[in-house]
């Protein structure tokens, strides 16, 4: 799985010009699920997002995880991560998840991070969104499990 993580101000997702996810101060992810994903995976990078330690401690060092600032996380389905870029000039998508895979682990991820801490939203998977965020910093991280 991939994660394009980035620290934000604040964050949401419209859809169909409603307000479907919304944080405040902590971290975006754009998610990406690819063919060889599973459950361990999707654990395996949810943990490291909870965790990943992004954000200034009281000397201004990046020591602290999105928990430690009682942060929020929004996480957002994006199959595109998962496009092959190595040659050409257009995105091959054959090693990105079919479509009912990516969306059962991309909710597991969703179920699992709730289970872990608060707040957690969404985006909408399979939907045509608008995402607004404030990158802090800016602070951008890629993920992979």
């Amino acid at each position: 799985m991939i994660g394009l993580i980035q620290r934000v101000t604040n964050a949401q997702v419209i859809v169909d010009s409603n307000v479907c996810g919304a944080i405040e101060s902590g971290i975006l992810a754009l998610i990406g699920v690819t063919q060889e994903d599973d459950s361990a995976r999707m654990k395996k990078l949810a943990d490291r997002i909870m965790n990943y330690r992004i954000f200034a401690d009281q000397n201004g060092k990046m020591n602290l995880n999105v928990k430690q600032i009682n942060g929020g996380l929004l996480l957002v389905p994006q199959f595109t991560l998962a496009a092959d870029t190595q040659s050409g000039l257009r995105p091959s998508f054959s090693t990105a998840a079919p479509p009912q895979m990516s969306e059962q682990l991309f909710q597991q991820l969703v179920d699992y991070c709730q289970q872990q801490m608060a707040p957690v939203a969404s985006g909408v998977f399979g939907a045509d969104m608008d995402v607004h965020l404030c990158n802090q910093g800016p602070a951008t991280f890629w993920l992979e499990s």
